[in-house]
């Protein structure tokens, strides 16, 4: 079995269109390889398990809440592989700090994490397959037309997305990629 497969299209063109705003990171960046903190600590690897900072703006002024995520679509399944959902983020909160992923108490009021796929309720760094070619970490802040998308800890991060495709006003995008 070949891991060099053909890289997906980005899979949140697949969803309905919306606006987009304006997100920033002291940690991460467009098309750059992640920093060693960021990725996962264990099989191999010896990251920081550490969710980066994130600062967004310019979203549209009905935000409610926002939703945010990082997502491989490259990952070796059908169904990529999800590193990271935080929902219900108060409509006030404009930045998470680094490491806000690693339990709920970094988090403003209301907002919780989901668990990911490796089924921990935080943020789960990088970790493709060993010579895989580099896999795209989507980090998404979603603006979110309601206060809350009425789900609790034991829902799927499938099931926050399809949530935020009937109630996301805008979409704020960060792709930074890493291999080992």
């Amino acid at each position: 079995m070949s891991l060099h497969r053909p890289i997906p299209e980005d899979p949140y063109r697949k969803l309905p269109a919306v606006s987009s705003f304006d997100l920033a990171s002291k940690d991460i960046a467009q098309d750059r390889d992640l920093a060693v903190e960021h990725i996962y600590s264990g099989d191999g690897l010896h990251g920081g398990n550490l969710s980066p900072h994130l600062v967004w703006s310019g979203f549209p002024s009905q935000t409610q809440s926002f939703v945010v995520s990082c997502f491989d679509p490259d990952a070796p399944t059908p169904s990529g592989f999800w590193h990271w959902v935080v929902v219900d983020l108060p409509a006030d909160t404009a930045s998470l700090d680094q490491g806000a992923g690693s339990n709920d108490a970094g988090l403003p009021a209301g907002a919780f994490h989901l668990r990911n796929d490796m089924s921990s309720p935080n943020y789960a760094g990088a970790s493709p397959p060993p010579g895989d070619f580099p896999h795209r970490y989507f980090f998404v802040v979603h603006a979110v037309d309601i206060p809350t998308l009425g789900l609790d800890s034991s829902a799927t991060p499938a099931a926050a997305a399809f949530n935020l495709a009937f109630h996301t006003l805008a979409r704020a995008i960060i792709v930074p990629v890493f291999s080992h």
